[in-house]
């Protein structure tokens, strides 16, 4: 007989624990962003458990599974990664994309090869780009006149291409600091405003052994080191783990089971990859951002790091090294 291991975790108790962990972001997210947060994030998760129930009802007649929560954690996801004045139809197209496409179509929960929020979110960057970079300063309460202002990123896109040493100090006097950046009083998407509020999730995700630290520290440590490289400075490169969607992807989204590899060898593989990847693409790139398409690069090469750094055999005992 097999032997088999009982626990009390489920995918809804592990899905509640990251919705607990985002609080902090999403309170955070509304107090700097007000109506538009708010929208965005009721607009993103009900068309998510929408699109979820019927297609697992009238085209997969299978029973719906949106009890389980994880339609509500991909469009909080989602919301996270948009910003605050986007058109709410536009919101609803990136969660059918989302469900529809990154989900669904291989199956639903555990056989989805990349992360659906940013199987959406790409989709609307390529589809909509002019309103997914078009980014509300803090503090923009309302929803359509809101006041919009260059992301650090791009501040520091035009920082490196800047003709003269006058131009670039002058960028440069526009930049939020780190602190700003830790706590959220900066332009940008919902999610990204405040690392301190995403950190704090991601003690609570530790605590409750919901994830590991492998995949975010082996992506913070290789994004710093890459940015080093890169000639962003010290003070620089830490700027570049606080702003963008660094921590929100590192911590929520890099650490999705079903699309990273299994065991913490691998993890610290693909953690490495996407921070190396995310600078590069940052600083070479045609978009100031590059962690969605890290992890979603990284996302398939899972399949591969899993075929090469295997986990033991339950039950199995390594041979002794001579």
């Amino acid at each position: 007989m097999s032997p088999h291991v009982h626990t009390a975790t489920t995918v809804q108790s592990c899905m509640r624990d990251v919705l607990i962990a985002l609080a902090p972001a999403l309170i955070v997210s509304f107090c700097f962003f007000g109506l538009g947060a708010v929208l965005v994030t009721l607009t993103s998760v009900a068309s998510c458990v929408i699109f979820e129930f019927v297609i697992q009802k009238y085209i997969l007649k299978v029973t719906p599974s949106v009890s389980d929560l994880s339609a509500i954690v991909t469009g909080v996801l989602l919301a996270f990664n948009l910003p605050s004045n986007i058109p709410l139809w536009i919101v609803i197209i990136g969660a059918l994309v989302a469900i529809g496409i990154g989900k669904m179509a291989f199956g639903g929960i555990g056989c989805n090869i990349f992360n659906p929020a940013l199987v959406g979110r790409v989709f609307l960057l390529i589809a909509y780009p002019v309103q997914m970079t078009t980014w509300p300063v803090s503090g923009s309460m309302g929803y359509t006149d809101v006041e919009t202002a260059a992301t650090p990123l791009a501040l520091f896109t035009q920082w490196f291409g800047a003709e003269t040493p006058e131009a670039a100090d002058a960028i440069m006097a526009q930049m939020p600091s780190a602190l700003d950046m830790l706590l959220g009083t900066t332009g940008g998407a919902m999610g990204e405003v405040s690392a301190l509020a995403l950190l704090l999730g991601f003690c609570y995700l530790l605590v409750r052994k919901v994830i590991t630290w492998h995949a975010p520290v082996a992506i913070f440590a290789a994004a710093y080191i890459m940015a080093l490289i890169c000639g962003y400075g010290a003070y620089g490169s830490l700027q570049m783990l606080l702003t963008g969607g660094m921590m929100l992807g590192a911590i929520y989204m890099a650490t999705d089971y079903t699309t990273s590899p299994m065991n913490n060898k691998g993890l610290l593989i693909y953690g490495c990859f996407i921070g190396i990847l995310t600078i590069l693409i940052r600083r070479f790139g045609a978009y100031p951002e590059g962690m969605s398409f890290a992890i979603l690069i990284m996302n398939g090469f899972t399949p591969i790091i899993n075929t090469y750094v295997k986990p033991t055999r339950f039950g199995v005992v390594k041979a002794a090294k001579k």
